[in-house]
């Protein structure tokens, strides 16, 4: 880290922050006060009369915390596998599974709606839990890597050297320095299943299974299309979101910067 001292260059820092931040923070602030036009708070209120709040929200809950939980067991220990671990071939294997960061999830709704119904998924949860663990544990596993690659190896062969197996060095030693990029990773992946908009609405029919990303649609059919309570929907259904990303964000960032270092 770096620490700016002269005034001029702070000016300027904050100026530069400012620019940045401009174009991610008005449409949010537009989207807030749109969502407050017309009926005002009303639009709020015409929300939770849809009477599917608790079920919707109770879904997204669900599907992320499904999702959080295959993408860090799959995550800690491929990561640990491709950073410490001595496998024929790995660095090809790391390469084809960072080659799926390429595929755009609308590309893969066909395949997926296919096998979802030929294995009986559809219209359960599994269905897009299973496909969106699959899409963020590269990126994750990418993050991971670059961690584990900073803890010392002189930990890992003190462990052996008391006779400690793979299993009980990775267990007792090595994951319980990983609660930084851990919490990072639940930050990220809690923020991309929460979000997910495109596989639900593909692979989730029945209405006791939607969830919060599909609210805007009470508001939308051929014949209204009532975009200030869309907007009171949208609003409601980033707050979880928001709020945890707001508790977590001390470790979110101390887990990005402590994976960016080695």
């Amino acid at each position: 880290m770096f620490e700016i001292r002269r005034l001029r260059s702070k000016i300027i820092i904050q100026v530069i922050l400012a620019l940045l931040v401009i174009p991610f923070v008005l449409p949010l602030i537009q989207a807030v006060r749109s969502s407050l036009s017309g009926a005002g708070w009303g639009n709020y209120k015409a929300v939770f009369e849809t009477g599917v709040i608790p079920t919707y929200f109770r879904n997204s809950a669900l599907l992320a915390a499904g999702t959080i939980s295959l993408v860090m067991v799959l995550t800690m220990l491929a990561a640990y596998g491709f950073a410490k671990l001595r496998i024929r071939g790995k660095e090809v294997y790391f390469w084809l599974l960072l080659a799926a960061l390429t595929l755009p999830e609308v590309v893969l709704v066909v395949p997926l709606f296919v096998t979802a119904t030929s294995l009986n998924l559809y219209d359960t949860l599994w269905a897009v839990i299973l496909p969106l663990a699959a899409l963020q544990t590269p990126f994750a596993i990418l993050l991971a890597r670059n961690f584990y690659e900073g803890i010392p190896n002189e930990l890992i062969d003190s462990g052996r050297i008391d006779g400690a197996s793979s299993w009980q060095v990775f267990w007792h030693i090595v994951l319980p320095l990983t609660k930084p990029i851990a919490a990072a990773i639940v930050v990220l992946t809690l923020i991309f299943s929460w979000n997910s908009y495109l596989l639900p609405m593909v692979l989730l029919q029945a209405p006791e299974n939607q969830v919060v990303t599909l609210l805007p649609q009470f508001f939308v059919s051929a014949y209204t299309n009532d975009q200030t309570k869309v907007l009171a929907a949208a609003v409601v259904t980033a707050l979880p979101a928001i709020l945890t990303y707001l508790l977590l964000q001390k470790y979110f960032e101390r887990g990005l910067s402590a994976g960016a270092l080695k």
